[in-house]
């Protein structure tokens, strides 16, 4: 499976990065464990999870996902296949929240001890703090990284003028820089990267990661219309702001393009952003064993540039 460099570092990952949400939630422990064992046995080995994962759950405190993932790593002894994510900011309740120094560094412990190693391969700022200077954060992260803690950090959900902050204050500081990037972009979310903040990246050389690949579920085409809402447990009340006229000719482009390739419409929209200049490699998560073999069906679809094209058309806004 080709590997795609992660920013300026020699770091690779997976075209396409797994995203361990499910993981406690959707998922339950024996399923994860076995969506764990396939994704090792077919060659996706890098991984996305965060901390805060998933505190939304009745009963959870957070840090469940990260915990399955450390208890599959030891019991299989598998880490050292594993490209490791998890993120740092999100509020865990008692356990603090922000881009403090202090709290990054309780953090990443606490982290490093669910996840049963003692290293994370991306260490992501889940959001940005406005509360904090970004050259105390980013001077927590730079100890860390000389500590052997952390291999590359990267930012989630932070805008452009946010990340440009960033990287002149690592510049101007000597520090560790963010390099990669973690924004929600789909066919139908465009807005949010498309412009300033992929120009940005793409100038940096920065890795780009996006969540909501699959738009929350749209994209996969099973939502078609209002009576579809109850078809996963996933926030389908948020797929409704897709059933638009836009939404429908996206889904239209996914179908013609599915047929021509035998593929499902998920499989294409994934590899439309494989495909997308600026973006190294999707987020998808599965809950179940079988849609496993979706995802290893869009990193082996290539869609040619009339494909690419008909998508696009039907994605502007």
């Amino acid at each position: 499976m080709d590997k795609r460099r992660v920013g300026r570092t020699d770091l690779t990952i997976d075209p396409l990065v797994f995203g361990g949400n499910v993981f406690g939630w959707t998922a339950d422990k024996i399923t994860s464990f076995a969506i764990l064992d396939k994704l090792a046995d077919t060659g996706l080995t890098t991984i996305d999870t965060a901390d805060v994962y998933s505190t939304w759950v009745p009963g959870n405190s957070g840090g469940e996902s990260e915990s399955i993932i450390g208890e599959w790593m030891q019991s299989t002894k598998r880490r050292s296949q594993i490209t490791l994510i998890t993120k740092v900011g999100m509020d865990m309740g008692a356990a603090g929240k922000g881009l403090s120094a202090a709290h990054i560094e309780s953090a990443v412990e606490a982290s490093l001890k669910r996840l049963r190693t003692d290293y994370i391969d991306i260490y992501f700022s889940h959001k940005y703090d406005p509360d904090v200077a970004q050259e105390e954060t980013l001077a927590a992260h730079d100890r860390l990284i000389k500590a052997g803690k952390v291999r590359v950090i990267g930012a989630s959900n932070y805008d452009a003028e946010q990340l440009r902050a960033a990287l002149d204050v690592s510049a101007a500081r000597n520090l560790a820089r963010y390099e990669i990037l973690q924004p929600g972009y789909n066919l139908y979310d465009r807005s949010g990267f498309d412009g300033p903040l992929r120009d940005l990246a793409m100038a940096e050389e920065i890795a780009v990661i996006p969540y909501y690949s699959l738009a929350r579920g749209f994209l996969s085409g099973k939502y078609r219309s209002k009576s579809d809402m109850d078809k996963s447990p996933r926030g389908a009340a948020a797929v409704e702001n897709y059933l638009n006229e836009r939404g429908i000719r996206i889904l239209d482009a996914l179908d013609e393009v599915s047929e021509r390739h035998q593929a499902q419409p998920a499989e294409v929209a994934l590899a439309w952003l494989m495909a997308r200049p600026g973006i190294t490699a999707p987020i998808a998560s599965a809950s179940r064993l079988e849609q496993l073999d979706s995802l290893i069906n869009a990193v082996a679809l290539k869609l040619d540039s009339a494909d690419i094209a008909l998508l696009d058309d039907a994605s502007r806004y």
